[in-house]
């Protein structure tokens, strides 16, 4: 059976990352960052390598989506195995990351946050995003409800006193920005 569960993930990760390598080259997403660089980190969030390398700070935010997502999908568990839940995992982040870099979402990031010079993601950063939020879902199922809680309250504010910002906030501030909020976290990023 863990085989079976396995090889099912597997699949399902490979299908998300071409359907979304796919979407993302077709909406016009470099590949990579334009800069050249191989770097696989950016830690700077105010600079043009932001969400353009494999991972950034906001990698642990798609943690976080997993996480969230395994919560929201435990209350299928009498009508789906976790292999399915994870699944479904999956492809509702891989819909987001499509969505994320669609030109509607990308110029309300740049109107609405403080993410001005936001031109979405390349492709290996949306990639590592799937990565990030499908390792936060298998994390969660170990950890179980208390500790994922736990797990999700200590990322939001170790992000929050880093980079002025978390998962909370981007939701916040895409939906209802707050001129306060982006005042604040404004002032702290240089």
């Amino acid at each position: 059976m863990k085989t079976e569960t396995a090889s099912f993930r597997l699949v399902v990760c490979t299908l998300m990352v071409i359907v979304q390598m796919l979407a993302l080259r077709a909406a016009g997403q470099p590949w990579f960052c334009r800069c050249g660089s191989g770097a696989v980190w950016s830690g700077n969030v105010v600079s043009s390598h932001n969400s353009q390398h494999l991972l950034d700070p906001y990698a642990l935010t798609h943690v976080l989506h997993g996480v969230a997502l395994a919560g929201l999908l435990w209350l299928l568990r009498g009508c789906c195995t976790p292999a399915w839940r994870f699944a479904l995992a999956s492809l509702l982040e891989a819909a987001w990351e499509i969505l994320e870099n669609s030109p509607i979402v990308i110029e309300r990031y740049r109107t609405a946050t403080i993410s001005r010079d936001y031109y979405g993601d390349s492709v290996i950063n949306s990639i590592g995003d799937l990565g990030a939020c499908m390792a936060g879902f298998l994390l969660a199922e170990r950890l179980g409800l208390k500790r994922s809680l736990l797990l999700f309250a200590i990322v939001e504010l170790l992000l929050l006193f880093w980079i002025r910002d978390c998962l909370t906030l981007n939701v916040v501030m895409l939906l209802s920005p707050v001129e306060a909020i982006r005042d604040w976290q404004a002032s702290g990023l240089h």
